[in-house]
């Protein structure tokens, strides 16, 4: 019984998170629920992952290679919803672990083309499971109309978000690149400190 007692009980790093939750904030926004039900499911694969040395950043691209190898990196990048010099990173670091290779077409070398090697089509069998395992965790006590009902919910958020801003017309709302970004800091900081 202690043993039971035991493994209900949340994680040290969780109880803040329910606290709060539970306690401080039980009606706070949805997207904030969203965001820490998004964390806590990401530390779990994130932990299991760190058995074999795989990073969190890594396992997306390497879901999207199992499904479809041979992507150019802006294929990549676009699969994965990150920005093209964050894939040029990961893959750059995924090569040094001989998880992937580059190639370039002959016909075309402007391209590069990212493709698993045995090595990295070899994790698939064993990083999968992990991810199911997390899932499965995820919906404990959840009846299976109540995981449906759950998927339908954000599915539709995530397609009116992406309406939203698919219908902006304005410039000002997007998303900028990492560049963009540090400019846009890099010159309101010099303009903070010239007054």
């Amino acid at each position: 019984m202690a043993s039971q007692r035991t493994s209900d009980k949340a994680a040290p790093t969780t109880d803040p998170i329910l606290r709060h939750w539970r306690e401080a904030v039980p009606h706070d926004r949805l997207a904030h629920l969203v965001k820490d039900a998004a964390r806590a499911m990401v530390r779990g694969l994130h932990m299991r992952l760190a058995q074999y040395e795989v990073s969190f950043g890594h396992w997306a691209f390497l879901r999207i290679l199992w499904e479809k190898d041979g992507l150019t990196q802006k294929e990549l990048s676009d699969e994965a919803g990150v920005m093209t010099p964050t894939t040029f990173t990961a893959v750059t670091a995924m090569e040094k672990l001989g998880y992937v290779e580059r190639r370039q077409s002959p016909d075309n070398r402007k391209n590069t083309y990212v493709y698993l090697t045995p090595k990295g089509k070899s994790l698939k069998k064993k990083l999968v499971p992990l991810a199911e395992e997390v899932n499965e965790i995820s919906v404990r006590g959840l009846k299976e109309t109540e995981i449906k009902v759950a998927r339908k919910v954000l599915l539709t958020i995530i397609e009116n978000m992406a309406k939203d801003e698919a219908e902006s017309s304005d410039p000002a709302r997007r998303i900028p690149s990492t560049r963009e970004l540090g400019n846009l800091i890099t010159t309101r900081g010099e303009e903070y400190e010239s007054s």
